[in-house]
């Protein structure tokens, strides 16, 4: 349900403005329209970039806890910073400066680890004074074991110091490059035991650094209050830059919204400070913040609204309409009472131990799982499993209920469950029209929901004049009359009263009704063929789950019947568990996507819900 606004317009001293805006701060109910579209100030974007930071250093200490967390354990308990959020920021930023050079430092000296290992610990003053005495330079080579020659020993005094990862490493001795078919090398100016030992202390003060940022992520707190502090000034800033001067700057003018249920206590505060102002209800063309409310149950689907996008304040909220819908078609698209069973032991377990958010989305996924159970041992699947082609004597008395051609069969001579989703389908889409209709009552008047709701009335009484036959349902021939009757009167909406103002010209008017009618059953037989269509997806996608699901149960069988029982066991868990949890996986996206896609497309047009509403924010501290 999308709350009743009340539109307030300020007008207030340039005097009263500060004393003002800190009062409105502290009522904390009204949501503040930005008059000055793309205003700024050296104050909000001092603001805008803190909270950045803010929330940049947050993230890295959720990944710092969550990646080095567990080697830290045991010192993340004590807290080992107090102290406000500037000092915070500094601390953390310098720590990842440090833990990214650190890995540079490592890096480095691995390299240089990795190049002096097959040599040694030499030094190279013993080098150098070898180079003196013979008047030879010395040459560092590597080459593979098979392409060293021991003619290079008299030729150019080689000598081979060590074999490493299938490569000899020699020394030569020559006044000038010998000419060797091997790799020369070029060693850093350092000896083993410096890198090493420069690798060591990296790797503790890496440690060190990766143990100060787990501490630093048990008093996450102070970012968490900074971080408020800093949106509460840049609403602040934002407020302030949402009036328009008047009178030379004299008089300010601010516009604001609140909730219809908090304008009586608004007004008496303001009364008291004695400031103008005026209520108004919103117009039409006004662009009205929104805040939705739900029950219980529809609120956990708000999320799913979201990704789309709120309503406008013109729109139904269509949240409680489409949540039982959305719930069916996942456990419809799902399809599987096993998969079901791990989606609601996922919602349980989520409800149980999460918090916040999680805890939400756990109970949606209780919603959720349990519909697909449902669905499942309703259309007879569980884990792949045809239960209607299963000779267990307990399933005898419902096999013939399952809603499959094993159990109650052909429908019309289809599958029953291409039927019911179409059914479904068209259940929806006129649920969709009922809302369109109920959208233009509301904004403009009954006479605007006529035509829409003319169509409904139509096709209702055709699918029952035509339909109920076809089901064996014999109409008495007064029902018939009856319904001829409301499609006789539909048609005249349809065609005569689908735009009641082109009436203000009672010329054209009956004629440009009568094209719009025209128009409308063009778009109505193309249009709503094609949206019910849509939904026997609903029945693909339930179907290709059981059938992947029993593949991969017969290929585990197959593939494992010739070996001994106590040899079998494991293969044939490997591969269940592998193909259940690819199909597992493929189905689960599929049972998000497809509702997601039916509800936003083929429910969200039919309702006409436009949508782009902008949330509803109180300015407050």
């Amino acid at each position: 349900m999308i709350e009743r606004m009340k539109k307030l317009t300020f007008l207030v001293t340039e005097r009263e403005y500060d004393a003002f805006i800190a009062g409105l701060r502290e009522q904390g109910v009204v949501h503040v329209q930005q008059l000055q579209q793309g205003a700024t100030s050296p104050e909000l974007q001092q603001s805008l970039e803190l909270r950045q930071r803010i929330e940049q250093d947050m993230a890295y200490l959720d990944y710092a806890l969550g990646t080095w967390g567990k080697e830290n354990a045991s010192s993340t308990a004590a807290a080992v910073v107090s102290g406000d959020t500037p000092e915070m920021l500094e601390r953390i930023e310098r720590l990842r400066d440090e833990e990214v050079s650190t890995n540079h430092r490592i890096d480095e000296a691995e390299n240089n680890v990795a190049r002096m290992e097959p040599w040694g610990n030499f030094r190279w003053e013993d080098v150098r004074r070898i180079e003196n005495e013979t008047g030879l330079r010395v040459w560092f080579f590597a080459c593979p074991n098979k392409m060293y020659r021991a003619e290079w020993e008299d030729t150019f005094f080689t000598i081979p110091v060590d074999e490493y990862q299938k490569k000899i490493y020699f020394l030569a001795f020559s006044a000038e490059q010998p000419d060797i078919a091997a790799e020369l090398l070029s060693l850093p100016e350092g000896c083993l035991k410096e890198y090493q030992d420069e690798l060591s202390a990296a790797r503790v003060r890496l440690a060190e650094v990766h143990s100060e940022l787990c501490q630093l992520a048990t008093q996450k707190s102070v970012l968490e209050e900074g971080l408020a502090r800093s949106k509460s000034e840049i609403q602040l800033h934002e407020v302030q830059l949402s009036d328009e001067s008047l009178a030379d700057g004299a008089v300010r003018l601010l516009v604001g919204w609140t909730l219809e249920e908090k304008i009586g206590a608004l007004t008496e505060w303001l009364d008291a400070q004695h400031i103008f102002y005026e209520v108004e209800n919103p117009a039409y063309e006004d662009d009205v913040p929104v805040k939705i409310t739900n029950n219980s149950f529809s609120s956990l689907f708000e999320p799913i609204l979201r990704m789309y996008s709120l309503p406008s304040y013109n729109d139904i909220d269509p949240t409680f309409f489409f949540a039982p819908f959305f719930m069916l078609f996942f456990g419809l698209c799902l399809g599987d009472g096993g998969y079901g069973f791990l989606v609601l032991l996922a919602g349980l377990l989520a409800t149980w131990f999460g918090k916040g958010d999680t805890k939400k989305y756990g109970r949606l996924g209780i919603w959720l799982g349990g519909m697909t159970v449902i669905c499942g041992l309703a259309t007879g699947t569980v884990f792949g499993i045809d239960l209607s082609k299963q000779d267990w004597a307990f399933l005898a008395p419902v096999k013939k209920y399952f809603l499959s051609d094993g159990g109650v069969g052909p429908i019309f001579g289809y599958s029953p469950m291409m039927v019911i989703s179409v059914i479904i389908g068209l259940v929806q889409v006129l649920l969709g029209m009922v809302l369109k209709a109920a959208k233009a009552w509301k904004n403009y008047g009954f006479a605007y929901a006529i035509g829409t709701l003319s169509w409904v009335v139509a096709l209702l009484s055709a699918v029952a004049l035509y339909g109920l036959p076809m089901c064996g349902v014999e109409l008495p021939a007064a029902a018939r009359y009856v319904l001829l009757a409301l499609i006789g009167i539909s048609a005249f909406g349809i065609f005569f009263y689908n735009n009641p103002s082109a009436y203000k010209n009672p010329i054209t008017g009956p004629l440009l009704n009568i094209g719009g009618g025209v128009w409308s059953t063009y778009g109505m037989a193309t249009g709503l063929l094609g949206d019910l269509l849509s939904y026997i997806r609903l029945f693909a996608l339930g179907l290709t789950g059981g059938v992947l699901g029993g593949v991969f149960n017969s290929l585990a069988l197959d593939m494992t019947s010739s070996l001994a029982w106590y040899i079998r066991w494991l293969p044939l868990v490997l591969i269940l568990l592998a193909g259940h949890g690819i199909t597992f996986a493929l189905s689960l996206i599929s049972a998000f996507v497809h509702p997601m896609r039916l509800t936003f497309v083929e429910f969200f047009k039919n309702a006409d819900f436009s949508g782009g509403g902008k949330e509803y924010v109180p300015f407050k501290k």
